[in-house]
């Protein structure tokens, strides 16, 4: 028998082995009791509930509007030898005095995942680079609607434009939906993940993306290009554990993206390991520190699904096998003082 041959064999029986795991799996909808249950009798390493319960399945995939890579960006080499890394690390225990480091923020109708993870680490380091001395939100409305080469706003973006844009053009300050602080507050509302709450129901359609206002709300001061922040260095983390964990320990989070499966909408506790489901596109977080739950290395993160997600809107993923790869794309920079 020929090479040839034998390796037409073993291809074709792998594609008989992958098939017979797909029509294994049962065919249910992702966002249901049936994906839960499926989730926790699998007796992973994490724990299913059912998020968005009465939202469509399409909305929440559009919630997906990272896209992968983008521009080049500087990589950092991290020179760990005078750095002995703990085995677990938190920085909301490190750097007390820097209150956005346990906020949780809503991208309501908008697949602006990308500005959120970028605003959100940005606003963290700015403090912790300053002792806890300047404790202020960056605005995620300034970079989602202003940052005409990030991509395409509420229908997504690429992270390395968004830190490349905080380097060049600066970003002013903005706090959440309706909050008043800062400069541009974020004025896309947040939207009702289950029957019973306040807030108006998640519609199947991403909202327009805001305008590009170079200017301030009323009442607030200093103006617009007064109140810009600036990064002085951005650069991409290089795929590897001890590399990112040293970024992290020096420099405060950094912002994610990965690849989200539908199994990933029903995390309530846990560290995530995709278990079934489709991908639904790439979806940018924010990641904080890492530690070890159960034998489990993990990776600490926050989402932009508002604090009804998932655990008050954390979650833990695999840490150290660049799961749904994670750990390829990781995006800082220093800011500017």
């Amino acid at each position: 028998m020929t090479v040839s041959c034998r390796m037409w064999q073993f291809s074709f029986l792998c594609l008989l082995s992958a098939m017979s795991v797909t029509w294994a799996e049962p065919d249910f909808p992702a966002v249901s009791d049936e994906m839960v249950n499926y989730i926790n009798e699998a007796n992973t390493t994490w724990k299913a509930g059912l998020n968005f319960p009465n939202v469509d399945y399409s909305y929440v995939k559009k919630l997906c509007g990272t896209f992968m890579d983008g521009p080049m960006l500087p990589v950092l080499d991290e020179y760990a030898s005078d750095i002995e890394l703990p085995e677990s690390f938190d920085p909301r225990d490190q750097w007390p005095n820097c209150p956005t480091l346990k906020e949780i923020r809503d991208q309501g109708s908008c697949g602006s995942c990308w500005a959120f993870g970028a605003v959100e680490a940005i606003s963290d380091r700015i403090c912790i680079h300053s002792n806890g001395s300047v404790s202020l939100e960056i605005s995620a409305e300034d970079l989602l609607s202003c940052c005409h080469t990030c991509g395409f706003g509420c229908h997504g973006g690429y992270p390395r434009a968004a830190w490349n844009y905080w380097m060049k053009k600066g970003l002013v300050t903005g706090g959440l939906y309706n909050s008043h602080v800062g400069c541009r507050p974020y004025t896309i509302p947040p939207c009702e993940h289950y029957s019973d709450g306040t807030r108006p129901p998640c519609a199947g359609e991403m909202g327009r993306t805001p305008k590009c206002r170079l200017q301030c709300e009323a009442g607030y001061k200093p103006s617009y290009h007064e109140d810009k922040h600036f990064g002085m260095t951005t650069y991409h983390v290089r795929s590897s554990e001890e590399q990112i964990m040293t970024e992290l320990y020096k420099n405060g989070p950094v912002e994610a993206a990965f690849y989200v499966h539908s199994d990933f909408i029903s995390y309530k506790s846990g560290v995530y390991q995709h278990v079934r489901g489709m991908v639904l596109g790439g979806h940018a977080v924010k990641i904080l520190g890492w530690g070890t739950e159960n034998g489990t290395p993990y990776w600490l993160a926050a989402n932009s699904w508002n604090t009804d997600w998932g655990d008050n809107g954390f979650f833990k993923i695999l840490r150290g096998k660049n799961h749904c790869g994670i750990e390829s794309q990781i995006v800082a920079g220093i800011p500017k003082n």
